[in-house]
């Protein structure tokens, strides 16, 4: 049985964005030093927060094309913030333990968003092959 989607929320690709934003905003956020590592922690905060609002965002553009460019959007924020928790484990600032969960929850929604982008396109050209013109 297929599930019906009506928000973002419903979004597979969303989920898993979220679970890795709740990780990386809560355990390894907290794990480093706010005053020393302040700008390290505050960009892996944008940064993960960056990948679940560009999936809401490019939900509510109502287009596949805007929201498949959204949610590439969300796909390099992901890797953005995955290069601030390996420094973070390079600089000693978390422990292994965070880098090996977040690549975890990292692997699961770019596999979820890939996934999600690659139907936007195919739905994209299914819709364009639909409105040409027939030939006679």
């Amino acid at each position: 049985m297929e599930t019906q989607i009506t928000s973002f929320e419903d979004l597979e690709a969303y989920k898993a964005c979220r679970e890795f934003r709740i990780y990386a905003c809560t355990v390894v956020v907290k794990s480093l030093n706010q005053q020393k590592e302040f700008e390290l922690a505050k960009q892996l905060k944008d940064s993960a927060r960056s990948t679940t609002a560009n999936i809401a965002e490019g939900y509510g553009r109502f287009h596949h094309l805007d929201n498949a460019k959204f949610c590439s959007n969300a796909r390099g924020s992901l890797y953005e913030a995955l290069e601030h928790i390996i420094t973070a484990s390079d600089e000693g600032f978390t422990t292994e333990q965070n880098l090996s969960t977040s690549r975890e929850y990292f692997e699961k929604s770019v596999k979820l968003l890939n996934g999600y982008i690659n139907y936007l396109y195919r739905s994209a050209n299914k819709s364009k092959n639909q409105s040409a013109p027939q030939s006679c």
